[in-house]
């Protein structure tokens, strides 16, 4: 990357951020959880999934698995059962199921509180590991991306990059280490809110095209 591209992205994301900032003071994720490991299976059901669909499956599931040694006993099938809405619900399955006993064998049914840690469990990628990190224990090890900063980061012309690793990479020298906590969650719920992947109005998005461009 030259030096000028570098520099136009900077002063990009130094418009970009005051205005996220404005919009979204305090963001949180938006999945509902009550304990870590309830996080731990929310973030990993949202894979493919809307966060807004998890929510509507987790209360029940929930409610039947309460705590981490039924998932570690939970019958694959039936388990399954409680997730198909999510998609890739096999796959899905089969990775918290894993995680669940990881948890309980390695960490006595403690979440590690560190990246390196983490993405060794079933189903951790960097993304699950920085949702897990900043929500629990207020840890930025980086930037969450989904398909919202993704898609925000590419149109804003923060990355030339489709690969998530790739893209955070790009974003984390952009964005300071103090924003990388609330920035993936701003920007998530700036898609939600103003800048859809639907066909809509750009204009009357907040981040104007010109900034943009």
């Amino acid at each position: 990357m030259t030096d000028k591209k570098l520099e136009l992205r900077a002063q990009k994301i130094r418009k970009i951020l005051p205005i996220l900032k404005k919009l979204y003071p305090s963001p949180k994720t938006a999945l509902h959880y009550s304990t870590p490991w309830e996080l731990m299976v929310a973030v990993q059901l949202s894979a493919q999934c809307t966060d807004k669909k998890v929510n509507e499956i987790t209360p029940k599931l929930f409610k039947k698995y309460k705590k981490l040694e039924e998932y570690v006993r939970a019958n694959p099938r039936e388990f399954e059962k409680h997730i198909y809405q999510t998609g890739f619900y096999k796959n899905k399955t089969k990775n918290i199921l894993a995680a669940a006993r990881a948890v309980k064998e390695k960490w006595n049914g403690t979440l590690p509180r560190t990246m390196a840690e983490l993405i060794t469990i079933p189903g951790v990628a960097r993304k699950t590991a920085n949702v897990i990190l900043g929500e629990l224990y207020g840890v930025s090890e980086g930037i969450t991306v989904d398909t919202h900063v993704r898609r925000l980061a590419q149109r804003w012309g923060l990355t030339d990059h489709q690969d998530a690793v790739k893209i955070e990479r790009d974003l984390i020298h952009l964005v300071p280490k103090k924003e990388w906590l609330l920035f993936g969650h701003r920007v998530t719920y700036y898609g939600r809110e103003y800048c859809s992947a639907k066909r809509h109005n750009h204009e009357k998005c907040p981040i104007p095209d010109g900034l943009s461009a």
